[in-house]
């Protein structure tokens, strides 16, 4: 959402930047394609980045590789050396940290330089040989499965049933495990960052091509149509596997597997250009278009480029929050309503990882500052959010509604989220994308402190910088052994409204060409140049919707500050009022990029701070804006709707989203005939004849109220509801409320929940009808005199 001559977040200008002419490229010395330092030739000097990756290592260390190992060794017929983790890997995703680990030991490693790391990697690729071995046919996995009568086995049990064409999944579960592909995808990358980071690990390549062939039997045994079946179910970024092992050991083998690993469903309209992303669960996605850039690489097939460019631009300018992140709930929404859609479960950041991933790709094959304007923007505001800054906890949502708090993972704790295990590698590589080169151009893309190692020019760089929170950066050759003419390029983001270049302290002109500044001279040793940014606030609507703001200085995301995070938030939601908001805020602490309001939020002033280190305090982002004569129409009913949906919250015991993934894995549901379903951008679930769906949901003490959402346009349907096995409503739809939808609120009989912490709601369709579909549950206290 950038603005200026690049605001690809918003504008349709992104690709003309992109396709800059060959001729142009060359006349300014923009390089035409590009690759990155390797991670081990750069060390970070002091700055938030830096902490980051330290308390990251502090975090890795602390866990136990063999708690990790402990379904690899069960299911393998030996003995755990160690009790298994709880949270996910306690459940049938049980594996998948073990590959997101292996890559966060081998990322700090080549960080860092961390022998620690080194060990720990090369114990657990050990053990996982073992494993594989006593197997013998190429197996070697964590996952379990769930068979009807709730026994939890191996997960390999579910393989012979869908190589006999008995593939059952409803998006996440796969004949009863979660996500056995994602689950193996995360190895894959384990085992390759390993080889990457750490150095070649013959063990390493031999369980990667013995997996391999187990996998490539399934895939074999299946016809195109049932591949497609199986392919319903998440699989994370498994074609990007195999092309990864075919890339390295260049068997055709692989390279057919990876492109039979194509979901029709969801690439095809990529391919041509179709956005038809609303309601398609976020995550599942970025994976399969990183594997189709990677395949690109290898093969040069267009439209695998194609997909993952569109994928990318429909991304970041129609689906993505002011702090780079998207999806709400993990969800995609139609593009351009993200206004609609802030809440306190925006931002996965599993998301936002991989499309930092599909920028590396795409920015390799063409540098454009574009791509880099939106990696920095979600790396600082996103990525550098997601961690807490002590214990080195991870969120899972980073939440944008206003007051919400983050939920970080606690010390020590054992919930291992997708997102934990993301974290442990972003926080691992903060260097990474900093120095970038290419037909002997040197390109700084990151204003992030550090000194950098470059091969090709036998060169010692020093980036010395106090931005995000200054605008100057300094960037010295302490040594040159390959002293010579040639461009050096620094990024000026779209933001900027100008930039200075200093040689030696010495104004200098500079080309300009895809968002860079380049100065090519005669370089040797001592040289420095300097880029000087203007920091200055601005103001960004959302996509779709003028009314909706953010405000940013520089790159950096400024959020209301609204308390501690252990207090509470109970106000009406703060709006921005008058002609010229940005007059309103006035600098206190420069240096930290701190502001204060006078005269500009209704209900009051506040202080404004950088978003991504409010940890441990609750925020405001996104605001509503009013010029002062729509404030006077618009503020009676505004801070009345406000009053009602905070009520509604404050009285809420349990929310249960159906339709989604984790909401219905954490209330635990179970049904028959039943299936989730999206209709008009919302999620729900509905039961057929002789079925049913039924989730467990919070109670407390005292009168309670049960409310279902519905659409209004149904055709005559009936169906009970019931609580513990008791009927407490028959509900009839029947065109009830055209073009909208509509709650409904049954009072709970007290006898129902007197005495327990949980019931069990459950939806039953009466004979040849169907109940719902239901757009989601909630269980909230009666007010006081709704009784009397």
């Amino acid at each position: 959402m950038l603005v200026g001559r690049r605001a690809f977040l918003m504008s349709s200008a992104t690709l003309p930047v992109l396709a800059l002419p060959a001729a142009a490229r060359t006349m300014a010395a923009l390089p035409a394609t590009a690759k990155p330092f390797p991670l081990s030739a750069v060390r970070l000097r002091p700055s938030d980045y830096a902490r980051a990756v330290e308390v990251n290592r502090a975090y890795l260390l602390r866990l136990s590789p063999d708690r990790l190992l402990h379904n690899f060794h069960k299911f393998a017929g030996m003995t755990p050396k160690a009790p298994v983790y709880g949270g996910w890997e306690s459940d049938t995703i049980a594996g998948h940290t073990l590959g997101h680990y292996l890559s966060g030991l081998a990322l700090t490693h080549a960080q860092t330089g961390c022998t620690d790391c080194v060990a720990r990697a090369t114990y657990i690729i050990g053990e996982l040989a073992r494993c594989q071995a006593a197997h013998g046919d190429g197996y070697v996995a964590g996952f379990t499965r769930k068979r009807k009568d709730g026994t939890v086995v191996d997960g390999k049990e579910i393989f012979p049933e869908i190589m006999r064409g008995d593939i059952r999944s409803a998006g996440f579960d796969l004949n009863g495990c979660w996500v056995p592909y994602y689950n193996w995808h995360k190895l894959y990358t384990g085992l390759f960052d390993v080889i990457d980071h750490i150095g070649a690990n013959e063990q390493a390549m031999a369980i990667a091509i013995g997996l391999g062939g187990y996998i490539d039997r399934v895939f074999a045994a299946l016809s195109d149509d049932q591949v497609q079946v199986m392919l319903a179910c998440e699989y994370g970024g498994l074609n990007e596997s195999f092309a990864e092992l075919h890339a390295r050991t260049g068997d055709a083998r692989w390279l057919r597997l990876a492109e039979r690993i194509y979901d029709k469903r969801n690439l095809d309209p990529l391919t041509q250009k179709r956005d038809q992303l609303a309601n398609f669960h976020a995550n599942t996605q970025v994976p399969k278009l990183i594997g189709l850039a990677r395949l690109h690489e290898i093969t040069g097939k267009p439209d695998q480029a194609t997909a993952a460019r569109f994928f990318w631009e429909q991304v970041t300018r129609h689906h993505s929050y002011v702090i780079g992140g998207n999806a709400d709930r993990e969800y995609f929404s139609a593009p351009d309503t993200i206004s609609q859609h802030i809440t306190e479960q925006t931002c996965e950041h599993c998301n936002t990882y991989n499309m930092l991933k599909l920028t590396r790709h795409l920015y390799a094959w063409q540098p454009d500052g574009a791509l880099f304007d939106f990696y920095e923007r979600a790396h600082l505001n996103h990525v550098m959010a997601q961690q807490e800054p002590v214990n080195g906890g991870f969120t899972y949502m980073t939440p944008l509604m206003t007051g919400a708090k983050r939920d970080y993972s606690a010390r020590d704790s054992e919930e291992f989220w997708c997102c934990v295990g993301t974290g442990m590698e972003s926080h691992a590589k903060h260097g990474e994308s900093i120095f970038w080169t290419g037909d002997d151009a040197l390109i700084v893309n990151l204003y992030i402190p550090a000194d950098a190692k470059w091969q090709a020019r036998d060169a010692t760089l020093a980036l010395e910088t106090g931005y995000p929170f200054t605008g100057e950066a300094t960037l010295t050759f302490a040594s040159l052994g390959k002293a010579g003419t040639f461009p050096v390029a620094l990024r000026v983001p779209g933001w900027a409204k100008g930039r200075e270049l200093l040689v030696n302290g010495k104004p200098v002109e500079a080309a300009s060409a895809g968002g860079y500044a380049i100065v090519t001279r005669r370089w040797q040793a001592g040289d420095a140049v300097t880029i000087r940014l203007p920091l200055d606030l601005r103001i960004e609507a959302t996509p779709g919707d003028a009314q909706t703001i953010a405000v940013l200085r520089g790159p950096l995301v400024l959020a209301g500050d609204l308390g501690r995070a252990d207090g509470e938030w109970d106000k009406p939601d703060p709006s921005m009022v008058g002609d010229d908001l940005l007059a309103g805020f006035v600098p206190v602490a420069g240096e930290d990029a701190q502001y204060a309001t006078r005269g500009l939020i209704r209900p009051g002033d506040l202080s404004f701070v950088p978003f991504y280190r409010q940890y441990d305090r609750r925020s405001a982002v996104y605001f509503k804006r009013f010029t002062d004569a729509q404030w006077k129409v618009e503020e009676a009913g505004f801070l009345a709707e406000q009053a009602r949906q905070k009520d509604l919250a404050a009285r809420s015991v349990d929310v249960m989203h159906l339709g989604e993934m984790q909401p219905e894995r954490d209330h635990q549901l179970t049904s028959e005939i039943s299936y989730p379903l999206v209709y008009r951008g919302r999620n729900g679930r509905d039961a057929r004849t002789g079925g049913f769906f039924e989730f467990a949901m919070a109670v407390k003490p005292g009168p309670l109220v049960l409310q279902a959402t519905y659409w209004g346009d149904e055709r005559k349907r009936s169906f009970d509801i019931l609580i513990d096995n008791q009927r407490i409503a028959t509900q009839t739809l029947d065109a009830d409320r055209p073009g909208a939808f509509f709650d409904v609120d049954y009072p709970v009989p007290e006898p129902l929940t007197k005495g327990k912490k949980q019931v069990k709601v459950r939806f039953v369709p009466h004979d040849k009808n169907s109940a719902g579909p239901v757009f989601g549950v909630r269980l909230f206290t009666a007010k006081a005199d709704a009784t009397a």
